[in-house]
């Protein structure tokens, strides 16, 4: 037989794109089309609907960036279409881009009820399946045009610089209000047709045929037999009669199609999804749009599809439909019955876990896991995280306490050095704890179950042999849109299809239940699951990441001040105010605004968002306080309050105490050259002219804490360009090139610290050098005033110390990695996270960098012509990426870091805390004793707050923060009556979980790293 292949498999593709699938549409007549425009943000329903039309025709333009069109169609089923079924094709102008990233729309029938979405890959809307003669109909559909950001099928760059992103004009203070600029897309079709089912079937038939035949070896028997049924069952078909001749095509095919799956072949479960962005390209408001969209889409699909199933992933946005869509959330419901839609991931949001801190994550899953239980009575099992940035290793532990049995990401399959080696396998964190976890070898949470899809899933499968089993998530995703019929006609096609994996439609738990019964004894990985990707969302965007670092311990602070003023003086607790601060606060940790990756609109609502949070909690703050203070005395003396949870200055931890004199500053004096000096006794910082420390100085042990010949606080400017993802990434030959700013426009000595002025370019660079007096932490307060473009700023400090690892703070503990470069892991891992402090050390002595709005870093070391090693630790302070905002960071901040000269890991953890818990100072005569208190240094008490059930219970939640074993007591300031260990949703964990209660209070042991919940019920 001659080699046909190539011409029957190039014929397929023109006959399926070109005649196939215009051919399901088919007698189309055109619909009467109006619109209504809507200035300014969107308008509900009702208005909508009613608002007065105009008439509108196919070719006209429409949708300035981020407006809202109404359009009404109106039609007349024809009469010769009787007992058809009719669809519409409405076409808004999608062009050819993905779903989610332009213009949008919902269907509503007349009476507002919602039907389904359109997007550029669902343009159909059932009009009747089976049409009476001269029925009537009309349709609603709300339009958003949404400019197109990020263009996925761009020839080109898709990273340009854009301005579309900014805030809608008419939200602008200055800004005018109603519609501004150019309308961006152009009405394509608004048709009514006649739906021919047999030619859908056969596009299906052709479709999953076509992928899996690409996917088989070319010289294979399988694809061979497929290639002779296609090019039979093409011969079939008429092109001048496809209708009349599709279903003799589709009687050809079906021996191919019957073919059942080899008993080896690997299983997939595919499970619906449409991974939506909480805000991204578009704002919070827009989501809100898309979950309606999505949901509407999908439990249209169930109605045909009854064994279909869809997960949704966050519970905020399920609240937003109950809050703001409920016609839309009552369909939720009743699929959430029925078991075909399945609220999954157990969190509020999907959060960045690499910046936000450890209470906040404890909240994500209480305040997700709540929300299911308390709507669905459902208790999920899993965390399901597939676009994080990385992965910090305190989450096991946190699932486990949260009653998680599975964890599913994706995004590892981004590394751009090293393929990560499991696909199944268990993740063990930094305290032992082990999560089942899988990461879906399809590397898409926008599965589509093509051939491609399906093809590289069985073919990357890391664990073939051991395990056969893995998950496809299916649907259009970062922007919603959800799976298809299409998806699902494909999904029924690969059920049991020879040469393909086997399909199986069906829920996240029940793959995991399957693959843990398969697999119990996967292999292990330890620690963080770092993302070789994405290290620029450590710095991006500083005051989104500085509003949320100080969003979380005024919530600390919130929180126990307000319990302890509800048990000492019957203040009331303000359980409503803070649960509804702590979820805008849990919104804003997404994963694509804490690290800063979003347009200008999302992070200028973010920053309002803090401003208002911080407000509003100083004022719980202060008005507990102003309780437990007490009277003011004639002498206008203050009770300062301590909320770090170690003792500082005379103030026990988590209390407060009076105090007539604050703590003194060290003096500047002059030192030699021309140098300034701060000297407290402990340690001695000597600064040159040029503002650069040229000695950190350990008077206690003796020793010199920068490297011969190196200066310290060495400010360093790097082109920041990366290949593409600019907001995202960092890549690592920015470190090829550096201008190091050595020169100083000021240098002044103050009497307590010194100032140093720098410019560069446009940017202008101020900071003070403080010493306290009794303190070993050289404090750096720095102001900028931030013009550059593409460029990253860095404070390097090179250390004296051999140190083959740092150590860097991660929620409720921290992480060692290499200094080095011996390995690509190590390699790299060259911009690294660490929270309130980075240690370095060698035996029994060291140094920290802590700060208060700093999270990347970087850590090499270099050994020197005399034989010592020079480490250098630099924190990342802004970046200038110009994409997705172009203004990136543009203009004045303040932040703060400081120098822990002779530290421990013990004081790195302490200074942590005290560097971003600011004592308070309140009129008032009163000692304010702890609400609880631990007598071990390395137990750090994180959290303190009164019971979410408004029972009065205190809820304590503490942790090992040293990586070493504790044995403690927990002392109470209040008469007991039972004490039990909790999960973090403040249930009892098990029989038995009551813990004894002695005079002297409740003893505790905790192994490293450990995180307990410890409810006090206080004795009426």
């Amino acid at each position: 037989m001659h080699d046909d292949r190539t011409l029957t498999e190039r014929r397929l593709a023109r006959v399926l794109d070109q005649r196939l699938r215009p051919a399901v549409h088919v007698n189309s007549l055109p619909l009467e089309v109006s619109v209504h425009h809507v200035s300014g943000e969107p308008v509900p329903v009702s208005e909508g609907i009613s608002g007065p039309h105009k008439p509108i025709s196919i070719g006209e333009h429409w949708g300035p960036a981020w407006s809202t069109s109404w359009f009404r169609i109106r039609g007349t089923v024809p009469a010769d279409w009787v007992g058809e079924r009719v669809e519409a094709v409405l076409d808004l102008g999608f062009g050819s881009t993905q779903p989610g990233f332009s213009a949008e729309g919902l269907v509503y029938r007349a009476d507002g009820t919602p039907v389904k979405a359109l997007n550029p890959r669902n343009t159909w809307l059932l009009v009747s399946e089976r049409a009476e003669r001269g029925k009537d109909f009309e349709f609603h559909i709300e339009a958003s045009a949404n400019p197109l950001i990020f263009d996925f099928d761009a020839a080109g760059d898709p990273f340009v610089p854009t301005r579309a992103g900014e805030v809608a004009p008419w939200l602008r203070a200055e800004g005018p209000s109603g519609h501004v600029g150019e309308p961006l897309y152009r009405l394509t079709r608004m048709d009514l047709a006649v739906f021919d089912e047999t030619v859908w079937e056969l596009v299906q038939d052709l479709d999953v045929l076509s992928g899996l035949m690409h996917q088989l070896p070319e010289d294979s028997t399988r694809r061979s037999q497929i290639r002779y049924a296609v090019s039979t069952a093409l011969d079939a078909i008429d092109l001048q009669d496809i209708g009349g001749t599709a279903g003799q095509a589709r009687t050809l095919l079906a021996p191919a199609l019957s073919a059942p799956a080899h008993a080896s072949a690997h299983r997939i479960s595919a499970v619906g999804h449409a991974h939506i962005d909480t805000a991204w390209l578009w704002p919070v408001r827009e989501t809100v749009r898309k979950a309606a969209r999505t949901v509407s889409n999908v439990t249209a699909l169930m109605d045909d599809h009854p064994d279909f199933r869809f997960v949704m992933s966050q519970a905020q946005q399920l609240a937003w439909l109950k809050e703001q869509r409920p016609e839309v959330y009552a369909r939720v419901l009743e699929k959430a019955a029925t078991g075909q839609f399945l609220p999954t991931g157990s969190l509020w949001v999907e959060p960045d876990t690499n910046l936000s801190g450890g209470e906040s994550l404890v909240r994500q899953f209480v305040h997700g896991k709540r929300f299911y239980l308390e709507e669905f009575g459902v208790e999920t099992r899993d965390m399901w995280l597939p676009d994080t940035f990385g992965y910090n290793a305190a989450l096991p532990q946190l699932m486990k306490l949260a009653g998680i049995d599975w964890f599913l990401t994706q995004k590892i399959s981004w590394n751009t050095t090293n393929a990560f080696p499991h696909h199944t396998f268990w993740w063990e964190g930094i305290d032992g704890s082990r999560v089942f976890s899988h990461f879906p070898p399809v590397d898409s949470y926008n599965g589509d179950l093509s051939g491609a899809d399906i093809g590289h899933t069985e073919r990357n499968f890391r664990d073939k042999g051991a395990a056969n089993r893995s998950l496809v998530p299916f649907g259009y995703g970062d922007g919603g849109g959800g799976p298809t019929r299409e998806m699902l006609a494909r999904a029924d096609r690969l059920t049991d299809l020879e040469g393909s994996a086997r399909v199986e439609m069906e829920g996240p738990a029940d793959f995991f239940a399957k693959a843990h019964e398969e697999y119990p004894d996967a292999p292990v990985w330890v620690g963080e699951l770092y993302l070789e990707l994405h290290r620029g969302t450590l710095t991006s965007q500083l005051a989104t990441k500085q509003g949320n670092r100080r969003s979380e311990h005024l919530l600390r602070e919130a929180e126990l001040w307000s319990a302890t003023a509800a048990l000492r003086t019957g203040e009331p607790y303000p359980y409503a105010a803070l649960d509804r601060i702590w979820k805008t606060v849990l919104l804003h940790q997404f994963h694509d605004i804490l690290p800063g990756s979003s347009i200008a609109w999302v992070h200028r609502e973010t920053e309002s968002a803090h401003q208002e949070v911080a407000r509003e909690l100083n004022t719980i703050v202060d008005t507990a306080q102003r309780a437990l203070a007490g009277p003011a005395d004639a002498d206008g003396g203050s009770v300062v309050f301590n909320a770090a949870p170690h003792s500082r200055d005379g103030v026990p931890a988590l209390a407060g105490a009076p105090r007539s004199t604050p703590p003194r500053t060290a003096p500047v004096r002059p030192g030699p050259d021309d140098s300034l000096v701060l000297d407290n006794g402990s340690v001695r910082i000597t600064v040159d002219a040029r503002g650069l420390i040229t000695s950190a100085y350990d008077l206690t042990a003796g020793r010199e804490a920068l490297a011969p010949g190196s200066v310290g606080n060495l400010l360093q400017l790097h082109q920041d360009f990366p290949n593409q993802w600019d907001a995202w990434d960092v890549d690592a030959f920015y470190r090829n090139t550096v201008q190091d700013l050595t020169l100083a426009d000021e240098v002044t000595a103050h009497d307590d610290a010194i100032e140093v002025v720098r410019s560069v370019n446009r940017s202008r660079i101020r900071q003070l050098l403080t010493l306290r007096e009794g303190a070993r932490r050289l404090d750096i307060d720095t102001t900028i005033d931030w013009r550059e473009r593409e460029k990253i700023l860095k404070a390097a400090f090179p250390f004296d110390i051999r140190a083959g690892n740092s150590t860097s703070e991660i929620p409720f503990g921290h992480v060692r990695r290499p200094t080095h470069s011996n390995t690509s892991w190590d390699a790299a891992r060259f911009e690294i996270c660490a929270h309130r402090f980075l240690h370095l050390e060698e035996p029994g002595w060291g140094v920290a960098l802590v700060n208060d709005s700093t999270y990347g870093h970087d850590v090499t070391h270099d050994v020197r012509p005399d034989g010592g090693t020079t480490t250098t630790a630099r924190l990342s302070l802004l970046r200038a990426p110009l994409f997705p905002d172009p203004d990136t960071d543009q203009g004045e901040h303040r932040l703060r870091y400081g120098l822990v000269i002779g530290a421990d890991i013990g004081d790195a953890v302490r200074e942590g805390y005290r560097f971003n818990l600011a004592e308070r100072a309140v009129v008032g005569t009163a000692v304010v004793a702890p609400l609880v208190e631990v007598d071990h240094s390395g137990v750090v008490i994180e959290a303190v707050k009164l019971a979410d059930d408004c029972s009065g219970d205190v809820i304590v939640r503490l942790y090992e923060s040293l990586g070493g074993r504790a044995t403690t007591i927990l002392y109470a300031g209040f008469p007991l009556t039972t004490v039990a260990m909790t999960d973090l949703l403040e249930r009892p964990l098990a029989e038995g979980s009551e813990l004894p209660v002695t005079s002297d209070g409740v003893p505790l042991v905790l192994r490293p790293f450990q995180i307990l919940t410890v409810r006090l019920t206080p004795r009426a």
